[in-house]
């Protein structure tokens, strides 16, 4: 089970957290992953001045953008799988 979490605190909300969260839904709905795949926003990761703050599993990615969020999700869950 992969885990992910974006950061929505305050910092973060400005930064475009919202956007994450988004392309992060659109892709767990497209490739059909959900069971594989933890997902959530989660207050404060004590980041805030490298916000967007993804956390998956134990890894801390910072300043993740809408853009930044499809090589992230191959990476790090689809792991080089042709879906």
């Amino acid at each position: 089970m992969t885990t992910i979490s974006v950061c929505v605190g305050s910092a973060c909300h400005l930064h475009g957290a919202h956007d994450v969260l988004s392309a992060f839904s659109l892709l767990l709905e497209k490739y059909k992953v959900g069971g594989r795949v933890d997902f959530a926003g989660e207050f404060c990761q004590g980041r805030c001045t490298d916000g967007v703050v993804v956390k998956i599993n134990d890894e801390i990615i910072t300043r993740v953008s809408r853009e930044k969020v499809y090589a992230i999700f191959h990476d790090k869950v689809l792991k080089g799988e042709k879906l």
